[in-house]
């Protein structure tokens, strides 16, 4: 009888053993997947504030330049150079580059 309680008593505590790891293992996996969703989120968070950045850098330029063309004195320029027009006295000088090719405009 001593013997049958000893080992219902070790049974007993492995079984509680095993319970307790079991738990231990389910919340360690809960755990590591938390942590992995947290990774992906804080890559993403980074992706989108690079772009933010990004486009709010483009949206200053193109600002910058809509100010400039609203000018008469920033248009013209401009104007001039699309067209190859150019003011009296003024002259257009084509420069070729070393390979040969007239650059693009």
């Amino acid at each position: 009888m001593k013997r049958f309680r000893r080992s219902m008593r070790l049974a007993g505590r492995l079984f509680v053993v095993a319970v307790i790891a079991a738990f231990l293992a389910l919340v360690g996996l809960q755990y590591a997947r938390v942590i992995g969703q947290n990774v992906a989120l804080a890559r993403s968070l980074h992706d989108v504030e690079t772009d933010i950045t990004s486009l709010q850098a483009k949206r200053a330029t193109q600002e910058r330049e809509i100010r400039r063309l609203s000018d008469p004195h920033g248009a013209i320029p401009e104007i001039h150079d699309r067209l190859h027009l150019v003011d009296p006295h003024e002259a257009i000088i084509y420069l070729k580059e070393p390979g040969g090719a007239v650059p693009a405009k």
